[in-house]
């Protein structure tokens, strides 16, 4: 019950600075984030909450984004929901007043129409179409993270009592649990596909679901016999965006009657026949060599590799470019078991964690950072870097790159050992640093995995501490930063008063206290969503 209090009291805190029940047009949530689509962004008060307990930082994209955390953000948003509507069950909005066409614009109105401007610039700047397209694909599988989490932790956990052949009797029972979804995730790519792309879903689903039909190993295409599951997620993202064409290519000419008829019937037949004379073997190909090449480039340039993927992952998180490995995991984990590529990226947050604590030391009296850092440092060891990279990292500019020089320090070191034979992977998608280390798995015991993983966070954290302490502070940064002042009451105050506007000393941007210089922030591409990214960082 008390838990339940407190999510509560934190949605009834978000609520009225996002502009009440009336300003909230739609509410969603990811891994880590409440997404509100807003009527007026210009009512919404981005310091008093950030200044709340409970949210991490905000981020503004095609929604507005409040980064809650793992766990919260599932239990805050139905009682989000449930306030606005009793918010608007309560308090209908009201009809507008008559324009007086010779009047003055007001503050609020000049506000308001600065505000939709701004949003308006930064929708059309990150809305191009390979970006658009990523995010369509992100919106396909992230949903599908939480159960990969779950059948893989179950996946782990039978793993290890049939290695120490204990409870004989219920392991099969857990090997159906962890294998039932990943043995019909097409199904769900099909119907997640279908929906985002502007189909019917139940036909995406349909059609995809040919892929793993048993029956399909009595067809022979491309003189080789088919085999269930053929393509694997990749076939089901093809076929089920198939479907849309044909269902939207049918709307067009099928009479109205017999829409209900014709419509479902083409599509499933249509998409159902090019899925298994084309698509499955042509998926099935692309996804071995996807496998195969990862083994090979592990393998074979194994430090290098984890070298240079450990190094730009955070500045593909930034970009959004991290959407296009979400399909690359799954295939990885649909052919091997797990995926070798999330533990070698999840050392860009042992990377970021590093950097903060340098950070913190080398900033012993700007008390403001080191106040973001001792409530944000959690979070990212768990893998969830959000806080760290926008509060404290980002803004400041070298520090986001020596983050990066740990993160590449601490691939190579995972690398290292794929390169030597000991392969390290993920049973699933969603979780990095701290919280990876339940759903590791690899070919030399999970001891040996374990110990890896471990020194690979190990090395990020001391390389990214190293090169951040050393490299990332030149004198004027220094001057800058390193100065004591009393935290800016920049929200309202428990009393409800007018906040005192901040002191005139320059602070990091991006932060309650530090928002004076605009240099680092606008590097920064505000569509960005790392909340979306398959490993934490």
């Amino acid at each position: 019950m008390a838990t339940e209090d407190k999510n509560r009291a934190t949605a009834a805190a978000i609520l009225p600075l996002v502009g009440g029940a009336a300003n909230v047009a739609s509410i969603a949530h990811c891994m880590t984030r409440l997404r509100l689509g807003l009527h007026d962004r210009s009512l919404v008060d981005d310091e008093a909450l950030k200044a709340l307990p409970a949210v991490m930082g905000v981020v503004e994209d095609d929604t507005y984004q409040i980064v809650l955390g793992p766990g919260t953000v599932a239990r805050v948003t139905p009682e989000f929901e449930h306030l606005v509507e009793e918010g608007r069950a309560a308090a209908p909005a009201p009809a507008a007043a008559p324009a007086d066409p010779g009047a003055a614009p007001t503050a609020a109105e000049e506000l308001a129409a600065q505000g939709a401007a701004i949003k308006a610039q930064r929708k059309a700047k990150n809305a191009t179409p390979f970006k658009l397209f990523l995010r369509k694909i992100a919106n396909i599988f992230v949903p599908l993270i939480p159960a990969l989490i779950g059948c893989g932790i179950i996946a782990g956990l039978n793993g290890l009592l049939v290695n120490l052949e204990w409870l004989p009797s219920v392991t099969p029972a857990l090997a159906a649990m962890a294998s039932g979804f990943m043995a019909l995730i097409a199904v769900f790519v099909g119907y997640n596909t279908a929906k985002e792309f502007g189909g019917t879903p139940i036909l995406g689903g349909a059609v995809a679901a040919i892929i793993v039909f048993p029956g399909v190993a009595n067809i022979d295409a491309f003189g080789q016999t088919l085999s269930p599951g053929q393509g694997g997620v990749l076939g089901a993202l093809g076929a089920a965006v198939l479907a849309v064409y044909v269902e939207k290519w049918c709307r067009r000419w099928v009479p109205e009657a017999l829409d209900v008829l014709v419509t479902p019937t083409l599509t499933v037949l249509i998409s159902g026949l090019v899925t298994i004379f084309g698509l499955m073997y042509v998926a099935g190909e692309v996804s071995s060599a996807i496998g195969t090449f990862a083994d090979w480039l592990l393998s074979n340039g194994g430090a290098g590799a984890g070298f240079v993927l450990g190094g730009l992952f955070l500045p593909l998180v930034m970009l959004g470019l991290h959407q296009a490995l979400i399909p690359i995991h799954t295939t990885l984990i649909e052919q091997q078991g797990y995926t070798v590529l999330l533990p070698i990226l999840a050392m860009a947050g042992a990377g970021q964690v590093g950097a903060a604590v340098a950070v913190y030391v080398r900033l012993p009296r700007n008390e403001s950072i080191r106040r973001t850092i001792k409530s944000a440092l959690p979070a990212g060891l768990l893998g969830v870097g959000e806080p760290l990279i926008y509060g404290v990292s980002l803004p400041l500019g070298r520090p986001f790159v020596t983050a990066c020089v740990g993160g590449a320090f601490g691939g190579g070191f995972v690398g290292l050992f794929n390169q030597l034979g000991d392969t390290v992977g993920s049973t699933a998608i969603g979780p990095s640093g701290w919280a990876l280390f339940p759903l590791l798995d690899g070919n030399h015991g999970l001891g040996s995995t374990i110990a890896i993983y471990g020194g690979g966070l190990l090395v990020g954290y001391v390389a990214g501490f190293l090169a951040t302490y050393f490299f990332g502070f030149g004198k004027d940064l220094l001057a800058e930063f390193n100065i004591s002042r009393e935290p800016a009451p920049s929200t309202v105050t428990a009393t409800g008063g007018t906040p005192a506007p901040p002191a005139p000393t320059a602070t990091a941007p991006d932060h309650p206290d530090h928002r004076d210089d605009r240099d680092h922030r606008d590097d920064r591409d505000p569509g960005s969503d790392p909340a979306k990214a398959p490993a934490g960082v």
